[in-house]
C-alpha cells in the first residue's frame, strides 16, 4: 500500500512540473491557436474583432502591437491550469493502467487508450475547462477594438460576477470530450511506440535516455493534433464571450454549415507546433523527473 501511495506522489509531482515547463515553453503558439480559432463566428465579427490572415500574420501583428507580453496574455491561468491538469493526468492514467494491466503485466492497446481516456475526462472536468475559460477570455478580449479586462484577476471577477461559478464552467463538456480524445490518442501513441523502442532498441523502460523520450512524444502529438482537432475547435467557440451556440454538436454543425468542414480544423498549423513540441516537453520532463523520484 505504502509503495502504491508513493508511485501516485511520484506520478503526481512528475506530471505537475512536467506541465508547468510545458506550458511556459509553448504558450505563444496556444495564442496564436485560440485567435485563428476565435475568428469567424458573428459574434466576434459584430464586436469588431481584429481578422488575421493566417497564424504567422496573427503572431506578427500580436507581437507589432502589443510587444512580446502580448504573446503571453492569458498564461497565468494557463500555466496554474497546465501544472494542475498534467499532475492530475499523470496521475489517473498511471493509476488507472496499473488497474487494466493483464496477469502478465502487459497492457493491450484498448487498455491504453480507455486509461488515457480516463485521465483526460478527469483532467478536463476538474482542473482544465476554468482554466481554458479565462485563458479563451483573455485572448477574446486582446482581439477586441476596447480591452475590458485589466487582468487575470479582472477577467475571473467578470465571469464569475456574470454567469457564477457556472461561468467558469462554460463548455465543459467539449473540454472534457477534447481532453478525453486528446489523453486517448497521446497516451496510447506514447506508450506504443515506447514499447516498440524498447523492444528494439534494447533500452530500459524507466531509464529511457532524454532524446528518445522527447521523440517519442514530438511523434504522439503529430498524431494527436490531427485526429482531435474538430474537438478543440468546438471547445473554443463554446467557451467564447459568443452566445450564438445552444451545446456542443449545435456549435459543431454550424460551424461546419457556415464556415465549411475545413473549419474544424482551424488553427491546425499553430496546434501542431505546440503540440509536438509541448509533448516532447512534457514527456521528457515526466521521465527525467521519475528518474530523481524512483
Amino acid at each position: 500500500m505504502a509503495k502504491q501511495k508513493d508511485k501516485a506522489a511520484h506520478s503526481l509531482i512528475a506530471g505537475t512540473f512536467a506541465g508547468a515547463v510545458e506550458g511556459a515553453a509553448t504558450y505563444p503558439t496556444e495564442l496564436v491557436k485560440t485567435k485563428m480559432q476565435l475568428q469567424g463566428s458573428q459574434q466576434y465579427t459584430a464586436q469588431g474583432g481584429h481578422v488575421y490572415s493566417g497564424p504567422i500574420d496573427c503572431a506578427s501583428t500580436t507581437l507589432r502591437t502589443q510587444g512580446i507580453r502580448g504573446l503571453y496574455r492569458g498564461l497565468p491561468p494557463m500555466l496554474v491550469g497546465n501544472a494542475a491538469k498534467a499532475g492530475v493526468r499523470f496521475l489517473t492514467y498511471d493509476t488507472v493502467k496499473e488497474m487494466l494491466r493483464a496477469r502478465d503485466g502487459t497492457l493491450s492497446m484498448p487498455r491504453m487508450m480507455l486509461a488515457g481516456m480516463c485521465a483526460g475526462v478527469i483532467e478536463g472536468g476538474t482542473v482544465v475547462a476554468p482554466s481554458e475559460t479565462i485563458k479563451t477570455r483573455l485572448i477574446h478580449d486582446q482581439c477586441m477594438p476596447n480591452s475590458q479586462f485589466r487582468s487575470t484577476l479582472d477577467c475571473v471577477r467578470s465571469v464569475v460576477h456574470t454567469g457564477g461559478i457556472r461561468g467558469l464552467y462554460r463548455g465543459v463538456g467539449p473540454v472534457m470530450m477534447r481532453q478525453g480524445a486528446n489523453s486517448c490518442v497521446r497516451f496510447a501513441a506514447y506508450d506504443s511506440l515506447k514499447q516498440l523502442m524498447v523492444r528494439h532498441a534494447r533500452v530500459d523502460a524507466k531509464n529511457i535516455p532524454v532524446v528518445y523520450s522527447f521523440a517519442l512524444g514530438m511523434a504522439a502529438g503529430v498524431i494527436t493534433v490531427y485526429s482531435t482537432m474538430p474537438f478543440d475547435v468546438v471547445k473554443t467557440r463554446m467557451q467564447s464571450p459568443a452566445v450564438e451556440y445552444t451545446g456542443s454538436l449545435q456549435c459543431a454543425l454550424r460551424v461546419t454549415s457556415s464556415e465549411g468542414v475545413r473549419a474544424l480544423w482551424k488553427g491546425a498549423t499553430p496546434r501542431l507546433a505546440r503540440l509536438m513540441f509541448s509533448g516532447a516537453i512534457v514527456f521528457a520532463a515526466y521521465e527525467e523527473v521519475m528518474k530523481v523520484l524512483r
